[in-house]
C-alpha cells in the first residue's frame, strides 16, 4: 500500500513539475512576444502559445488593467506558477516532504 502511494506521489511530482514548468516556459515566451507587436500569435506556430494563455491573460487583464500601456498579466502568472512550483515540487515542496514522510 506504502508502495502504490509513493509511486502516485512520484508520478503527481513528475507531472506537476512538468506541467508548470512548461507553464512558465509558455508565459516567458508571451512575455518576449509582447515587445514585437507585429507578430500575429493567432496563426502558424504561435498558436500553441496563444491557446493556453490567452484566456488567463484576458481575465488578469480584466483585474489589473496595463499600467502605463506596459500589459504585466503575463509577468503576474509567471510569478503565480513560479511560486506554485517551488511549493509543491521544489526542493522541500509539500509533495516532496510527503514523499519523503511516506518513506518512514
Amino acid at each position: 500500500m506504502i508502495s502504490l502511494f509513493q509511486n502516485y506521489l512520484s508520478i503527481l511530482d513528475l507531472t506537476l513539475g512538468i506541467l508548470l514548468s512548461f507553464l512558465t516556459l509558455v508565459f516567458l515566451i508571451r512575455l518576449i512576444l509582447t515587445w514585437y507587436p507585429k507578430i500575429d500569435i493567432n496563426k502558424g506556430f504561435w498558436l500553441l502559445i496563444a491557446i493556453p494563455t490567452s484566456s488567463i491573460l484576458n481575465f488578469t487583464r480584466k483585474l489589473i488593467p496595463p499600467i502605463g500601456g506596459v500589459d504585466v498579466s503575463p509577468v503576474i502568472w509567471i510569478g503565480i506558477i513560479s511560486f506554485l512550483r517551488e511549493i509543491l515540487v521544489g526542493q522541500q515542496g509539500l509533495i516532496k516532504i510527503a514523499m519523503q514522510n511516506s518513506m518512514n
